[in-house]
């Protein structure tokens, strides 16, 4: 069955680059396009079926997450994809809260949304079956929504919490320890600190080491951009 797409978007040329996009995926098809909350709103209702939508997070009369709770005040359970030029780690957080299944930050090339709707077909075709999941089940599911490992990435990282730590490392003001990453990013420490050594040993990362009156020194780590 093919998907149906709504686009929500406030810049009309970059709703309409979005929507060739969504065209050229196989299984996906654009229901409609809106520019604001209130029209996305409006699209939701008088569409026959709307199964995902791709959402920006800044739109003239409120937010892309403020759609996303008035849809589920509503009973509708659309599955959401952000789409948007947020990128500071609370609203990364409050999305996966309000349950946008991926997140993509603009500005983006075809194939870094084609890689998140392929991912998001598959974990439709997953869900198809229905009934029970015993634990196996439940992985492949969850794995649905995750993208081939990227190269350089070792097996067992996620391309998603990688970013997340990059994210958030990238955007402080100075440097952060791995205690001050979980809790900015809602990771566990120690899922902080694995990611962060990742980063330091491709480079992205510095270490440095802070010796307080006792006991082991602290780990801090801080961005480093690519040099030219």
């Amino acid at each position: 069955m093919t998907i149906e797409v709504l686009v929500v978007d406030d810049d009309p040329r970059v709703a309409r680059v979005n929507a060739a996009y969504v065209e050229k995926v196989p299984g996906f098809r654009v229901a409609g396009v809106a520019h604001s909350v209130g029209e996305a709103l409006g699209r939701v209702a008088e569409l026959p079926r709307v199964d995902l939508i791709l959402l920006d997070h800044y739109l003239p009369d409120g937010t892309g997450l403020e759609l996303v709770a008035e849809l589920r005040r509503r009973g509708r359970p659309t599955d959401v994809i952000m789409v948007t030029a947020a990128r500071d780690v609370a609203t990364v957080q409050a999305a996966m809260r309000h349950g946008a299944l991926q997140y993509l930050v603009k500005p983006f090339a075809f194939a870094g949304l084609r890689t998140k709707l392929e991912a998001y077909a598959r974990l439709r075709r997953t869900l198809e079956g229905g009934g029970e999941a015993e634990q196996a089940e439940v992985d492949r599911i969850f794995g649905a929504l995750s993208a081939p490992t990227e190269p350089g990435l070792p097996k067992g990282h996620s391309p998603t919490t990688a970013e997340l730590v990059r994210r958030c490392l990238r955007g402080a003001e100075g440097s952060l320890s791995a205690q001050e990453i979980a809790e900015r990013t809602g990771v566990s420490r120690q899922t902080a600190q694995r990611y962060l050594k990742l980063l330091e040993r491709t480079g992205r990362a510095r270490l440095t080491l802070r010796y307080g009156e006792a006991g082991r020194p602290e780990h801090r780590y801080e961005w480093q951009p690519r040099t030219p």
